[in-house]
């Protein structure tokens, strides 16, 4: 039977992991947990097609010990006792263990013991939040490490190498692949290697080879292969940007139906993680401080569209774009927080003020540090006039807040009276 193009460019050592490089990467948690051979249980949870199976496999390959997988929804416990017996055989097994959170008790108490002397290294891979969906039993024996949909540019870098192995993967074909097919296959799956790489095999696999023996593979074969089409995609990708820039200017010019139209063309080109990614910043961008509330719904909003996946990810998502387009706008915040960075970057700082320094440790009262420092809570309304900001820049105003939503206009006001209070104009 011929194993899936992405089953079988599985990685099999450490370094040939695509992404992750924040888990897997030189210096990280568990490339130091390799390379020393002090591996210790652990649950992967992220968006399916992301890594978990190639992390485990390659640390199984990394440190040469015998990889299993189960999966915990459909193996037995009996299952469980060959891959214990084998362990007790030949020593210590690396066992991956599929949709973790579906582990019922009897599974689990045969698991711990054998997570507790080390004779299986258990790698938990789920697609839930295992803070929310895993027993406290195995979380507490585990270390937990979120994995992240890949990038277009480690999308495109596993492709170009599944193009060119020619044991593995598909370089005993002759392949010219036009550059905006490949960029789009890299693109369109949400960061999900595994299905850029099945479509790459299909496509592959089921082109006409032309007389001289090549096979041509274009954008059109990629989206017929993928079932989508390019919407956002040119040559060049600009296109995609101009999508996501016009998204963004017309919620900031609170245009409904604009809004809605370039998301559909997001959504209808499965590129969810550019959407997502887009609504957080317009929210806490250009809504702000203007609708505290709205921005926390948009957050919700994505957390749910992220669990359920396209096409129903479209619905929550549709409810925020609405109310942010509906909202009272205000970029205060992030004008502030730009202020403020611009003085950091220019050099532009002073001392912290001695009344603010650490006074903590002995001696510090000797230093004169803390010894003024009037505690807020000690005052009636919980305020004292003292200075907070270095001599240089003790006049300095960053926030310039704007009147734009209910919410706003009080915290300009109490803004406007704390500054008069601290002697400020």
């Amino acid at each position: 039977m011929q194993q899936p193009l992405a089953y079988r460019m599985r990685p099999t050592k450490i370094e040939e992991i695509v992404g992750q490089k924040d888990l897997v990467g030189p210096g990280k948690i568990i490339n130091r947990m390799v390379k020393a051979k002090m591996l210790s249980s652990m649950i992967l949870y992220g968006p399916p097609g992301t890594g978990k199976t190639s992390i485990a496999s390659a640390i199984a390959g990394s440190t040469k010990y015998a990889f299993r997988m189960l999966n915990a929804a459909t193996d037995t416990k009996k299952d469980l006792q060959i891959v214990a017996e084998e362990a007790k055989m030949s020593g210590t097994v690396v066992l991956l263990l599929d949709e973790i959170h579906r582990l019922d008790k009897t599974k689990q108490d045969f698991l711990l013991p054998l997570l507790e002397n080390g004779a299986i290294i258990l790698i938990g891979a789920t697609t839930e939040n295992p803070y929310i969906n895993i027993n406290p039993a195995i979380r507490s024996r585990t270390q937990i490490f979120e994995v992240h949909p890949l990038s277009p540019d480690d999308i495109e870098q596993a492709l170009h190498r599944a193009l060119h192995d020619t044991k593995k993967g598909l370089g005993n074909y002759q392949v010219q692949i036009d550059p905006p097919a490949i960029k789009f296959l890299a693109t369109a799956t949400n960061g999900d290697l595994r299905s850029s790489l099945n479509a790459l095999e299909l496509a592959v696999k089921s082109t006409e080879k032309d007389k001289d023996g090549n096979i041509h593979i274009t954008q059109a074969i990629i989206e017929e292969c993928l079932q989508r089409k390019a919407l956002n995609a040119d040559k060049n990708g600009d296109a995609h940007y101009d999508v996501i820039s016009a998204f963004q200017k017309s919620i900031r010019g609170s245009d409904t139906d604009a809004a809605l139209h370039y998301a559909s063309r997001l959504i209808e080109s499965g590129d969810l993680v550019s959407l997502v990614r887009r609504l957080l910043v317009i929210a806490y961008e250009d809504i702000g401080l203007a609708s505290p509330a709205a921005c926390e719904r948009t957050v919700l909003a994505v957390n749910a569209a992220k669990q359920l996946g396209l096409p129903e990810a479209r619905i929550p998502l549709a409810n925020s774009i609405i109310e942010l387009c509906l909202s009272p706008k205000s970029n205060s915040a992030m004008m502030a927080v730009d202020s403020a960075l611009s003085d950091v970057r220019s050099g532009n700082y002073g001392d912290v003020p001695l009344h603010l320094k650490d006074a903590h440790y002995k001696g510090a009262a000797k230093l004169g540090r803390g010894v003024e420092y009037k505690y807020p809570h000690d005052f009636p309304n919980d305020w004292v006039k003292q200075q907070y900001l270095p001599d240089k820049l003790k006049n300095a105003q960053y926030y310039k807040p704007k009147s734009n939503g209910r919410i706003e206009t009080a915290f300009k006001e109490q803004y406007q009276k704390l500054r008069q209070s601290s002697g400020h104009k």
